[in-house]
């Protein structure tokens, strides 16, 4: 008899429909799985076995084929436990079929029948709401995550016995109606590092604002112990909340990379991922032989810093190019090209020589010249033109570390972050551009109006630093977002020249 039941494999960070189709007929006894199974599913028939006979069902003796449709993707994972059970129960008569195509199944099965959690069952709820489907049956674990999808009945299940039951409709299960994690509000959660500690750097923490206010790369260059790490750790307590679809954007991708907590329905707040300079390229960016996303996609919405940039394999740093430029990496493989989303902010650190104190006032340098340009040269040129904002962070001197002065917290500096991405919201309306940083050509064009003044200032700094055509775009959506924290409808003179300053980290380097 042949049975049909409807399950789902994540590719990427989506998901798609997979057809478990279950043939059973007379012969030898046998189990036989097809549809390009890798070996986490092909394990799966002794896992089913089991559960079945530990759920007091009666497993086949004779010939059975599961066939795991669309056949020319790799299917990868032990969410195909349930359905494939499922099926053959369905196959053997316990089930009645028609009731199995009204709804997608997912789940790990244990030996004795438990049905455990799977990673990316977001994406699987989201695949079977775009397909159509009413109901999707998810194991207990994952019933607040796969929640989070509207217009999808989510039935979660502890048992294999229970999810039989509830198909036969002897037992009914409430569907999942608890509201997904609320996005926190606006504020510093209690322990979160804030701008407040911070002592002296006024210059950074302005540039940090900027960078916040409308999402722009940033570099910091100081000698070593002048605050560049724990300014960076702080940047995410001055970042405007997440919106709900930049929400399930980033839930996506720690879903299939099981990073979601079991009691988190959502990320609510934005990542802020540190990698560490030994992490390869295929760490960073994502690979391997079935493709993950790497820390540049688990950074999507958030922050990627980078400490010690120039510590980093050269190779490294730059396949971080595509992916600051488009917002996505593409990988490509023998039998697929798959795409893994990574609008990011990078901060990046370094200190100004490899001893680390080139102009410090403090200390004498002992590097040469030759030193200083090689150290600085691991950094391509266009790697840098990616960046929008190079600034100084020079040492504090030790009386001011000292003073009981107190800095501005990071409550008031995210009240004007929040006021300018509201600016933002309204001028690119339904565009899905969430920043100035994500700005194309044509919305340049738009909205970065200059008056005479303003391009008068341009054309200086033009002339001064040399930028490329990408850096000049850069330039004017930096000044865009300075021009909304001040309020401004058209970008200013004095707006362009606080842009410009932020670039001469360009020119002082060579100077050395």
């Amino acid at each position: 008899m042949l049975a049909k039941v409807l399950s789902s494999a994540v590719i990427g960070v989506d998901a798609y429909v997979v057809e478990v189709e279950v043939d059973i007929v007379r012969g030898l006894p046998s189990f036989a799985m097809v549809g390009l199974p890798e070996a986490a599913v092909k394990e799966s028939k002794e896992r089913v076995r089991s559960a079945i006979k530990n759920s007091g069902f009666a497993f086949p003796d004779d010939r059975v084929t599961v066939n795991l449709a669309p056949a020319h993707i790799k299917k990868v994972g032990t969410g195909f436990d349930l359905p494939i059970a499922m099926g053959i129960l369905a196959a053997t008569g316990v089930i009645t079929p028609e009731r199995l195509r009204q709804m997608l199944f997912l789940g790990e099965l244990s030996l004795d029948g438990r049905v455990k959690g799977v990673i990316g069952s977001l994406p699987m709820a989201l695949a079977a709401r775009a397909a159509g489907f009413p109901a999707i049956v998810v194991p207990h674990a994952n019933r607040r995550e796969a929640a989070v999808v509207s217009d999808v009945a989510v039935y979660p299940v502890d048992h294999l016995a229970r999810a039989v039951a509830f198909v036969c409709g002897e037992t009914p299960i409430d569907a999942q109606t608890d509201d997904p994690t609320p996005l926190p509000p606006s504020g510093t959660d209690a322990g979160e590092a804030d701008f407040a500690d911070v002592k002296g750097q006024a210059h950074a923490k302005r540039a940090l604002e900027i960078a916040a206010a409308g999402g722009h790369n940033i570099l910091m260059v100081g000698p070593p112990g002048a605050g560049k790490t724990m300014l960076a750790r702080r940047l995410p307590s001055i970042l405007p909340p997440l919106t709900f679809e930049e929400a399930i954007e980033t839930t996506k991708i720690h879903s299939v990379m099981g990073l979601l907590p079991n009691d988190q329905a959502l990320i609510a707040r934005r990542t802020f991922r540190a990698p560490h300079h030994t992490t390869s390229d295929a760490g960073l960016i994502g690979g391997g032989v079935v493709p993950r996303p790497g820390e540049v996609s688990l950074a999507h919405n958030g922050v990627l810093f980078l400490d010690e940039l120039p510590e980093y394999k050269k190779q490294v740093l730059e396949v971080l190019r595509q992916p600051l430029e488009d917002g996505r990496v593409t990988i490509s493989r023998a039998n697929a090209n798959l795409t893994f989303p990574a609008r990011l902010m990078l901060v990046a650190a370094m200190n100004p020589c490899p001893c680390g104190y080139h102009g410090d006032p403090g200390h004498s340098c002992a590097c040469t010249p030759r030193q200083i340009h090689h150290y600085r040269a691991r950094i391509s040129g266009p790697l840098m033109d990616r960046i929008d904002l190079h600034i100084e962070v020079p040492a504090v001197p030790y009386k001011e570390l000292l003073g009981d002065s107190t800095a501005e917290g990071s409550a008031q500096i995210r009240g004007r972050v929040v006021a300018a991405r509201q600016i933002q919201a309204q001028r690119f309306g339904r565009a899905k551009i969430y920043c100035n940083a994500q700005m194309g050509t044509r919305h340049i064009r738009r909205y970065c109006h200059l008056g005479a003044e303003a391009r008068e200032m341009l054309d200086l700094g033009m002339e001064r630093l040399g930028l490329s055509a990408r850096g000049l775009n850069r330039m004017l959506k930096l000044a865009r977002t300075i021009a909304d924290l001040a309020g401004a409808a058209d970008i200013g003179a004095s707006h362009m020249a606080e842009a410009i300053q932020y670039r001469n980290l360009d020119r002082n380097a060579t100077n050395v």
